[in-house]
């Protein structure tokens, strides 16, 4: 066959290239977007980058050219915040489209297309601040040592010194400071910058009217209970995140907006406007967790907020675990709690509850039923004590034979949680402690249970790296083995102790009969690396010992696990997958398969 014409070949290929462009729309090349910097100026390309509004152009295949020109005019503003809040105040920057000045380019011209945009960006040198005069301040007011003379000038500074003189203020009652005037001079000639910010802090006021508006089934008389607003007394900005917290912990809003007037009222009063809006009625959740050996745990709730309309939430809790199970059978949970917020005083909450439980594990069966009434207290974000009475009947079978127990306990629990994230903490620590003194009738004997679990976190390295530890510690004081219901008896392996041994496999002997023991110690230590920004690879550790004695210095057995997993992070919560092996005990059962929502501690 011989050779097309010049003509036709560019035709054709001109038709074909159309018909890719139709049919391949993400082939078409889009502009090309460079960032130039001086050699010394290579640590901004990053925040340059990421605020550039070319790049986002770029990056999110925009090819339009009056869009591209659009933001190529739009950034010069973008890179110049960027540059002052690192303290660059004489920098040159130029945004050629195509080698022409975005700036410079005729606002009616028509360009059809873009190829390239660059950014020029010579920082110039970074200025440090020379006179820092902020005033006046409220007493005992801590300013960011960033904002002294000689430290690195930036914007972020500025504003941060700023906040937190005018939150000084406010913190003494005086809810209308503000920035009266501020006067910021560059000297270019010795690269410094002056800064003179004054402040009005206004009269000291205190709390006055409060109006409260939404949609909400709650009668005002119980919302007002619950806001308890210190009408009369001075004003305090952390009251009304009490007040906030307070609101949003009773569950039943969907959104909770809290304002101050806009005017002083009469005698120095501020007045207060709650927002509220009521969420769904009703709320249902489904949850499940596999581990190889000991089977499928599957879970579920039904919330019902607002029940009386003063705020009661009722919660119907239930589990079915162990289902296929290499050894023991299933067990049934079932928990049913209504509780009442605000209960003699705004921040505590009283709740009753009743549980049915029928388990059925390796080392012993039981029939147990439950009630309990408990106050829980929040003291302040961190801290959260709850008691109360509890009360139960059980039958249990195991190695000590058929046995009844009645137990009437006065438990006591506090929380100190700093972590940053409870669902995903990266740093921060957790303690918990429980004592419960009790009275047993039938075939028990009196005595007191206490449980501690403390947990840490911290980032190590560039922060893509967190170790994780916890410990455990639990006895019981007073009875002997035989005379404590087996379901309180300390038992490890598992999830939530010993990953890589069965659940619950490390127990005690004693006169040849098996049980869980009066004393516990749980370890466990992890090393997360988190290798892109939604995946997490962990290595982890965990021990456990059992012991024969309340006082840990009888008899008992350790036991250990380690392995690998992995962790999908979601808005929810991580995802995790650990498999884990034996590492040392008497206790073995191969690879162990540990999935479920949430980090393991």
């Amino acid at each position: 066959m011989g050779m097309l014409p010049s003509r036709h070949r560019a035709t054709i290929a001109s038709t074909i290239s159309g018909v890719l462009l139709v049919l391949f729309p993400m082939m078409a090349a889009s502009f090309e977007a460079r960032l130039t910097l001086p050699p010394d100026a290579e640590e901004l390309r990053g925040q340059l980058e990421g605020a550039s509004l070319i790049f986002s152009a770029q990056r999110n295949d925009v090819d339009d050219a009056h869009d591209i020109v659009s933001s190529a005019r739009a950034e010069y503003r973008r890179l110049l915040s960027v540059l002052y809040g690192q303290g660059y105040f004489g920098p040159k920057i130029h945004v050629l489209v195509d080698g022409r000045e975005a700036a410079n380019l005729p606002p009616f011209e028509t360009i059809r297309e873009v190829q390239q945009v660059e950014l020029r960006v010579t920082p110039g040198s970074r200025f440090k601040f020379g006179l820092t005069e902020l005033g006046p301040l409220a007493p005992e007011t801590q300013i960011t040592d960033r904002f002294q003379t000689g430290q690195p000038a930036t914007t972020g500074a500025i504003s941060q010194a700023a906040r937190e003189s005018v939150a000084g203020w406010r913190d003494q009652g005086h809810a209308k400071a503000d920035i009266a005037d501020q006067l910021i001079t560059a000297d270019h000639n010795n690269t410094e910058l002056d800064v003179k910010i004054d402040l009005t802090p206004g009269p000291k006021l205190r709390f006055g009217d409060l109006s409260i508006s939404g949609t909400t089934r709650m009668t005002e008389e119980r919302l007002r209970e619950i806001i308890a607003l210190p009408v009369g007394e001075t004003f305090s900005p952390d009251e009304l995140d009490r007040i906030g917290r307070r609101l949003r912990r009773t569950g039943v809003f969907r959104s909770v907006s809290i304002s101050e007037a806009d005017r002083i009222g009469p005698d120095d009063t501020l007045g207060i406007d709650i927002q509220v809006e009521d969420d769904k009625p009703r709320r249902i959740t489904f949850g499940a967790e596999l581990e190889s050996r000991d089977g499928l745990s599957v879970s579920g709730t039904w919330l019902h907020r607002n029940l009386f309309g003063n705020g009661e939430r009722f919660l119907i809790d239930g589990e079915v675990s162990g289902i296929g199970a290499q050894t023991g059978g299933t067990d049934l949970r079932l928990n049913t709690e209504l509780t009442r917020p605000a209960m003699f005083q705004p921040d505590t909450d009283l709740s009753f509850g009743l549980d049915i439980e029928m388990i059925d594990d390796p080392l012993y069966e039981m029939e147990r039923l439950g009630a309990h009434v408990f106050l829980t207290r929040v003291i302040s974000p961190e801290l959260t004590v709850a008691g109360g009475f509890l009360a139960e009947y059980s039958q249990s079978t195991d190695d000590y034979g058929d046995r009844k127990f009645q137990i009437l306990g006065l438990p006591l629990k506090a929380t100190w949680d700093q972590r940053d994230d409870k669902l995903d903490a990266t740093s921060g620590y957790y303690l918990s402690g429980t004592i419960m003194p009790y009275a047993a009738f039938d075939d028990g004997a009196p005595g007191a249970y206490v449980l501690a679990d403390s947990r840490a976190y911290r980032r190590l390295g560039n922060g893509r790296v967190v170790a994780a530890g916890r410990l455990q510690l639990g006895t019981i004081l007073g009875p002997s083995i035989a005379e404590t219901p087996p379901n309180m008896l300390f038992l490890t392996g598992g999830g939530g102790t010993v990953r890589g041994q069965p659940y619950q496999s490390n127990f005690v002997t004693v006169n040849g009969r098996e049980s869980g023991g009066l004393s516990f110690v749980g370890i466990s230590g992890e090393l997360r690396v988190q290798t892109t920004e939604s995946i997490s690879t962990v290595a982890f550790y965990d021990a456990g010992f059992v012991g024969e004695s309340s006082d840990f210095s009888g008899g008992g057995s350790w036991h250990a696990g380690a392995g690998l997993g992995i962790r999908y992070h979601t808005s929810f919560g991580p995802i995790r997958v650990d498999l884990g092996v034996p590492v040392s005990g008497d206790t073995s059962g191969g690879t162990q398969l540990y999935v479920g929502i949430g980090q393991a501690f």
